[in-house]
């Protein structure tokens, strides 16, 4: 049992330093130092990296170099990174985190489903920022990226960032799909609040308890389709998505 442990450890731990060294990032940001500075640290994590200062150059490189991740700023002059994003996506499936500073970019990516991987607001933690295209990179390579989960009449689409039940959209804010999605990734199981908090809220300055009001809005909207026996809260521990032999749980690409 231990040989095969640390046979396992040494395989992930192989794979994670690989695709470091293979995986190129693009980093399609017009502020010059912050596009210096993130290239600086994405070399120091050994990946490659290639730059853009503005939508249509980060689009002419997109198509040349074909990169593994894009970072990808909304607030780029001219095409703006919406834009950028909407035309990556008619063509491809690459990974976008998106960089903005203002949360009401946040509210027009989910608005309108454009299809981001993640997102991040300025100012970031460089480390933080560097989990997340870890993580991101990991799901893609390991094959674990689903575009749909399925939990009976609940269904949270990754690809456009949706959550519906019975079809019906539940509006969720970009912190609720966070939580809702990251809930939903692992039905049945119990997940802290702490947990919870990491997943949806890394960068916030509120307290683990926030997570309590999200949820309970969550809730709410998964009642307006008598859907809210699905979020169960687990006393002591948090929260989790129920799974039952009639509700089930499906994945789909």
């Amino acid at each position: 049992m231990f040989l095969t442990f640390y046979f396992e450890s040494f395989v992930k731990e192989f794979m994670t330093d690989t695709l470091k060294a293979t995986s190129l990032v693009l980093v399609v940001e017009d502020d010059e130092d912050i596009a210096e500075s993130l290239e600086l640290f994405l070399r120091k994590e050994h990946y490659r990296t290639e730059k853009a200062n503005t939508g249509e150059k980060a689009l002419r490189l997109f198509r040349a170099a074909r990169p593994d991740l894009v970072l990808l700023d909304v607030g780029l002059p001219g095409m703006d990174g919406l834009e950028v994003l909407r035309s990556i996506r008619a063509e491809s499936k690459t990974p976008v985190i998106m960089l903005t500073a203002r949360s009401q970019d946040i509210d027009e990516l989910l608005g309108f489903g454009l299809g981001a991987d993640d997102y991040i607001t300025k100012p970031f933690n460089v480390q933080k920022l560097i989990a997340r295209i870890k993580a991101v990179l990991r799901r893609r390579y390991d094959g674990e990226e689903q575009d749909v989960l399925r939990i009976g009449a609940l269904e949270v689409d990754l690809y456009s960032v949706r959550a519906l039940v019975h079809g019906k959209d539940l509006h969720l804010t970009p912190t609720e799909f966070k939580l809702l999605s990251h809930l939903a990734s692992a039905p049945g199981k119990a997940m802290s609040r702490n947990e919870l908090f990491e997943a949806a809220m890394p960068e916030s300055d509120a307290l683990e308890r926030a997570v309590d009001v999200h949820l309970k809005n969550v809730r709410h909207k998964l009642a307006e389709h008598s859907a809210e026996d699905l979020l169960e809260t687990v006393r002591g521990v948090g929260y989790r998505l129920a799974e039952s032999e009639e509700r089930g749980v499906r994945r789909e690409v």
